[in-house]
Order: C-alpha cells, then structure tokens, then sequence
C-alpha cells in the first residue's frame, strides 16, 4: 500500500477495481474468449501464433505456405471467406510485421517462463511469512532461508516426477479454495457487511479522483489480484476447456471474490493494518490451520507453474522453436509430465536468488506484476488478429473487445512499468533474453528448412547421380538421417559430389515424434523402396514415453528390411552382403556461411544461431550405435 493514510473510500476503490478486473479479464476475456482460440486443443500465445500461421500466409517466411486447403474450416467459413482479410494481406507484405508478430508470440511465451520464477517464490515466501505474525521475532532472512530450503527441497524432487505426490493437489487446492472464501464471509459479516457496494463502478471514479497518480502507481499492486488467469490459457492442453470454465466460474472466481472482499471489509475497520494482506484478517482460532493450508497451496501452485514451465520448453524443443535440451517423461501414462534436468536447474537457481535478494520489501512483487500484464497484454493483441483473420469477427465486436480490454490493459502497462526500477527489471530481463533466444532459433531453423526444401534431392535427381561413371557403389551398409520427410537432405547430393560413391545398401531415416505415449511395435519402424537399387527409405515413430536408444536401431530396420524384401532373393541377398560388409550412420551437418552481401538482420540473426547450436545437445539421440560407426559430413550454406 502506497497511499499515506488510506481511508475506507480508498479500499473500496481498491476491492472495486479488483472485482472489475477479476470479471472482465478471468471471466469475459479468458473463459469467455479466449479458451475458444486453441491451436488443435492447446493455448497460450504461440499456440494462437500457430493457429495464425496455419490459417493466413504469415509466418516469418513468405515462401512458406502453412495453411492446407484439406484442413476442416473454422466457424463454418465459406471457400469465400478463407481469402485473407485485410490485415492478413497486410501481414504477407510486410515481412517486418511478421516479424514483429513471431517475436511478441514468443515474448509472451517467454512471459510465462519468467512466471514460473516468480510464482514458486512470492507464493511460498508470502506463505511462510505467515511465522512472523505469532513469532514477531522471527526475522526477515530467516522467513527467506526457510522459503529457499522448500524451493530447493521441491525442485530436487522434480526428477522422480509429481505422480507419487499427485493425489494429494486436489485436495489441497480444494482446502484452499473453500476454507478462504469462508473466512472472507465471516469477516463480511463481522467487519463491514455493506463491502458489496463497491462493486459500484463510481467507487472507481472516486479512487483515481482523489488519489490522482498515486492512485494510477497502485494498479501495479492490484493487477496481481488476476495472477493465474494466462498460466490457466497456457494449461489448456492440459484439461479440457468446459472443464476450466466450470472450474473458474464455480469455485475459483466466487473463492476470489468473497476472499478479496472479506480482505477489505477487515481493513475498512482497521484501515492501517495493511502490511499483510492476508494473515491479518485470519481470526486466531484457525490460524494455524490456515498457515499449514497456505503453505502447501503455494507448494502446490509453484510445483504447477514448474510443470508448466517444463511442458512449455518441451513443446518448443519439439516444435523446433528453442535450443535442443534434454527432456525426460516421468510418467508412461501422461504426456505432459516431463522433466528437463538444465530448466529445472537454472529454475532453481533464478527462484533462491529471487527470494535472497528481492524477499524484503515490495521488490518482489513489482516484479511479479510486470510478467503478469505484459503477457496479457500481448494475448489481447493476439486474440484480435485470431477475431479479424481467420473468425472474421464484424469490426463493431471487434472494436468492443479491444478498446476497454486495451485501456485496461494498458493503464496497468504503464502503472507496472513505473516499478521496472524497483524490481520488475529481472523477470522483464530473463523474457527478453529467453525470447531473443527463440526467436534466434526459431530464424535459424526455418532460413533452413527454407534451404532443404528449395534443394531438396529427389528421387530422380538421385538416379541420375548414381547413373553417372565416376560414382562407384561401395561395399557396406549406410545409414543416412534426415529431417525432411518428402525428399532427401541436400547434404546428399554434396556427400555424393565430394565422396563420389554411395554404398551397396543406403537407409534415409528420418524420425518422426508423435504425441502417443508407445507406438506399437509393428508402426514403429516404416520402410519402403525409393527407386534406385538397393536404396530405401525409412521413418522411425515414435512416442513421449518410448526409449529410442534401446536396443540396436541398425539390426530393427535390417530386420525390417529383410521382410520387406524377401520376396526377391537377388535384392535380400546384396542387403545380407552389405550388412555383414560393416555398417556406418552418416549425419549431415549443414551450417550457414554469411557473406559480406548479406543483410544486416540475417548477420546479426544468423551468426546468433550458428552460435546457439554450436553449443546444445545434437539433433539425433545416441540410438545405441557404436561411436566408431558415426560420420558426420559438413555442408555450408551461403546466404
């Protein structure tokens, strides 16, 4: 609390604005609106990036078509409608507005991860505060080392996954959820039972009237009043979206509000009792009880937003979209618990310096605020774009939604970033950071793919390669992996030029990650014909749960291969030749070579790039094959 000497108008503006926030951005926007803009059931603001792609010609490439004419049609469009509005031409001819448009997705992703460092510490901070009411001797480093031991106690924990623990979440949230709204009604009625007139838009009007910019600075406290609201979007794929809704409309929303209000009823009566908001209005007789509930909820809610955390790195390592981690499944039934042994890490190591060096003081909170309105901030605008290209949404409904949700959103911006200074510098630092990161990657990655696809080798082409004098068929098995899936790594065709031979029996394998926990062994391992004898091409499925360096990968496909060809004895007999000659596994590696007429983006995107994957894990899995088999063949790609 800012103000010098609040009044019971001041905290009736306060719960006022508070009730608005909570109805107009949790319930109209988030599960009134935006849970119905998922990407194929999942949200958050790179799914509606890649719902926008998928729908208008706008990803960071223009020559890279995403949209697909079999794909079913949203709300019923017309063939008419799926021409590109407006804005969707406006964004296929300005490659900086696609820019612009991939960079805020990200950021807003990046938003998210920057949560999950501040929830685990404000919540379990705020919780063990809760010692210093009864032990007013307790100090403030203690309230901080203990709050660090219980971070670094779960995050180590992290690794056996949250299965065994599991059942205990929901009835802890469950306490929690229905034990704070009792207490808010006790304290309603005890307290201040007329606080519900502040739901009065004018108790507002009167805030800002009198508090002037004092008021305006206040919001960046009050905006944590609607914390959760992106992370529960972001959740999506993890429950279904009648489910949130119910959820938030029957329990979390009505907790909220009784909660909050019961809050402001107890400071109405002792309006200079405001250093906790949340313990002080606790009557004695439960408070205990209500500290050991606190304390596992804010354990509960930090273990959700490092789950979501993890899901959400892993999302884009599959994706394509940030540096190669390691990712490990904890659990061989749900998809989305899974562990990344450096996020968790530098989780930890983020959390603990939170709390050592922002736990006293407002520092940490400025902080958390800055993350919160930033990434829905960013969503509003998202969602705009997802109405007026591919909804096509009347501009009237449009207008509506954006204007008083951008005002909103804005005035709490500019209120947040008056504390940049105070705090909210760090997690604003490690999203800008994380999505220069991303971006970097995601540029790379796609200027790329761009490549491959453009020269690509086709089966043709390889014929007539093979066709020629100078290339000798050698004796051996090769296994050559690739990323594309229609056509072969143009690494190909610079191994064959270089090398002038390609050997007796040549496997193109290509993985393919599906999200299913175990692919049947009989689907795991595709193999086919490509033309040219003894040439074939492979592709290995498989699932989250599955080990692919269990077992000899090389004698799977061979035995594959052998079944697939045992019809014709002259063929089966050169694999059975080739595989006993020996077996190598050849890995392109194609780097960017940027010249001096390059532009100066792709220098500066480019060589960051090349500097990111010189540095992460490798594209392929060790798959069990024996070191002394491995080659790796170089290409440089000159932009």
């Amino acid at each position: 609390m800012n103000l010098a000497s609040p009044t019971k108008e001041d905290y009736m503006g306060l719960y006022s604005i508070m009730f608005w926030t909570l109805t107009l951005i949790g319930v109209v926007k988030y599960v009134g609106i935006a849970l119905n803009a998922d990407d194929q059931g999942e949200g958050g603001t790179f799914a509606m990036y890649s719902l926008l792609c998928r729908h208008a010609d706008i990803g960071i490439l223009p020559s890279k078509k995403v949209y697909s004419e079999e794909e079913p049609l949203l709300h019923n469009q017309s063939a008419t409608d799926r021409r590109p509005s407006w804005l969707g031409r406006f964004f296929e001819r300005s490659i900086t507005a696609r820019r612009v448009l991939l960079f805020m997705a990200i950021l807003g992703m990046c938003m998210l991860i920057g949560d999950g460092i501040l929830t685990p510490a404000i919540s379990v901070l705020s919780a063990i505060d809760g010692l210093r009411g009864p032990f007013p001797s307790v100090s403030k480093p203690v309230v901080e080392a203990l709050s660090a031991a219980i971070l670094i106690g779960l995050f180590l924990l992290q690794k056996y996954g949250t299965s065994k623990v599991s059942f205990l979440f929901s009835p802890i949230m469950a306490a929690w959820t229905f034990t704070t709204p009792i207490i808010g009604v006790y304290s309603i009625i005890h307290y201040y039972p007329g606080i519900f007139k502040a739901i009065s838009p004018h108790y507002i009007v009167r805030f800002f009237l009198k508090n002037k910019k004092e008021g305006w600075r206040m919001l960046g406290g009050t905006v944590l009043c609607i914390t959760g609201a992106e992370a529960m979007f972001a959740d999506l794929g993890h429950f279904s979206k009648k489910g949130i809704q119910i959820a938030f409309l029957s329990s979390i929303y009505p907790s909220l509000v009784l909660t909050y209000a019961g809050q402001t009823a107890y400071l109405i009566n002792n309006v200079n009792d405001f250093s906790d908001g949340f313990y002080n209005f606790v009557p004695r007789p439960v408070y205990w009880p209500m500290f050991i509930i606190a304390t596992l909820a804010a354990i509960v809610a930090s273990q959700s937003l490092i789950s979501a955390t993890f899901s959400v790195i892993k999302q884009s390592v599959v994706l394509d979209s940030f540096p190669r981690v390691k990712v490990v499944h904890t659990s061989q039934d749900k998809e989305g618990e899974v562990y990344s042994p450096e996020t968790n890490y530098i989780l930890m190591v983020l959390c603990v310096g939170v709390i050592l060096g922002f736990g006293a003081g407002n520092s940490i909170g400025n902080a958390f605020g800055v993350v919160v309105i930033m990434v829905m901030l960013i969503t509003t605008i998202m969602l705009v774009l997802v109405m007026i290209i591919i909804w096509r949404t009347p501009p009237a409904l449009v207008a509506l939604f954006f204007v008083p949700f951008f005002v909103m959103e804005g005035s709490y911006v500019s209120a947040v970033f008056t504390k940049i200074p105070e705090g909210g510098w760090l997690p604003f630092a490690v999203s800008m950071i994380l999505a220069l990161i991303m971006f970097g990657w995601y540029y790379g990655r796609q200027r790329k793919m761009e490549y491959e696809m453009a020269n690509k080798v086709t089966v043709e082409r390889l014929a007539e390669l093979l066709a020629r004098p100078e290339v000798q068929r050698v004796p051996g098995l090769c296994f050559f992996y690739s990323n594309i899936q229609d056509g072969l790594t143009p690494v190909l065709g610079h191994y064959i030029k270089n090398m002038g031979s390609l050997h007796q029996a040549t496997v193109f394998v290509t993985l393919r990650y599906l999200l299913v926990a175990k692919v049947d062994e009989r689907e795991r391992i595709l193999v086919r014909r490509l033309g040219p004898t003894g040439v074939y091409g492979c592709t290995v499925q498989y699932g989250y749960a599955d080990s692919l360096c269990s077992g000899d990968l090389a004698a799977q496909v061979v035995s594959h291969l052998r079944r697939h060809v045992e019809a014709a004895e002259e063929e089966a007999a050169r694999l059975e030749a080739a595989w006993n000659a020996g077996v190598v596994h050849v890995r392109g590696k194609m780097r960017f070579y940027v010249g001096e007429d390059a532009g100066w983006f792709d220098k500066i995107m480019l060589g960051f790039y090349e500097f990111l994957h010189g540095i992460c894990r490798s594209a392929l899995p060790a798959l069990g094959m024996p070191l002394q088999q491995r080659v790796e063949i170089g290409m440089l790609y000159k932009v």
